[in-house]
């Protein structure tokens, strides 16, 4: 069964697929695995290679290496999703790369689910010094999406630690957010990598309400605001990614 699924899934144009018992996922901070399906017992990761167009110097560019991964993993899990439904009568919860997640007051800027913690329970790679999955092939310059299901799959042997620690990622974060080993600082991150996420939002409103009408109007016609609308109606604009370009872990 499992080289079927493995085979259907690399038929699609997934890079890499690997398989985790449920007990084997270990996220400190996530929700357990239960949430999402409640007889849960495999996690099935794919990984998708990040096309070479998401190091561009141009912003939008990266921004739309991003989204058009974000679409076809989308379309990869659906598809994958059927078909396990279809020849093996599973049940399935599809985690996406990101949205949506609850919110919560208590749990600021936390994930349902770690699609990292997951990779590295079905042998798709291992952490390295900036946190980041590092998998065998593509280094850092890859991104996952997992299945969850009441299949019970074989597990994957477990990766290598392919980190080099020659923390060229922690010297050229501009935030200085992996300054601590082993700990990301999320607040310093999204600060400097969103600078037009929910936090600037916020802010920018703040500010509008206690400006003169004249005020507000310049306002409302800057790019900040162009800017804020564009990343509410598509998604985190991200403007940073150093430590995933500057780790030389899978470059060719």
């Amino acid at each position: 069964m499992e080289e079927q699924i493995r085979k259907y899934i690399l038929d699609l144009g997934v890079d890499d697929i690997g398989f985790a018992c449920a007990q084997d996922y270990h996220s400190p901070k996530s929700y357990k695995i239960t949430k999402f399906l409640p007889d849960a017992k495999s996690i099935i990761v794919l990984a998708y290679k990040v096309l070479s167009s998401c190091e561009s110097p141009s912003t939008s560019a990266a921004q739309n290496g991003y989204m058009d991964l974000g679409v076809f993993s989308r379309f990869s899990s659906y598809q994958i999703s059927r078909f396990l439904e279809r020849r093996y009568n599973a049940k399935v919860a599809t985690i996406a790369i990101s949205y949506p997640f609850e919110i919560h007051d208590d749990r600021k800027a936390i994930a349902d689910f770690s699609h990292r913690h997951a990779a590295v329970a079905a042998g798709l790679g291992a952490f390295g010094r900036h946190n980041l999955v590092i998998h065998p092939k593509f280094g850092t310059r890859v991104q996952f999406t997992s299945i969850i299901t009441n299949l019970a799959l074989k597990p994957s042997p477990k990766s290598e630690d392919f980190c080099t620690h020659c923390n060229l990622c922690v010297e050229n974060c501009p935030a200085r957010a992996l300054d601590e080993e082993g700990k990301t600082d999320v607040m310093k991150c999204l600060g400097n990598s969103l600078p037009y996420g929910l936090v600037a939002d916020i802010k920018f409103e703040m500010q509008r309400l206690g400006s003169s009408p004249a005020e507000q109007q310049k306002m409302l016609m800057s790019a900040q605001y162009g800017r804020l609308r564009q990343s509410a109606h598509l998604g985190n604009q991200y403007m940073c990614f150093n430590c995933l370009k500057s780790c030389p872990i899978g470059l060719s």
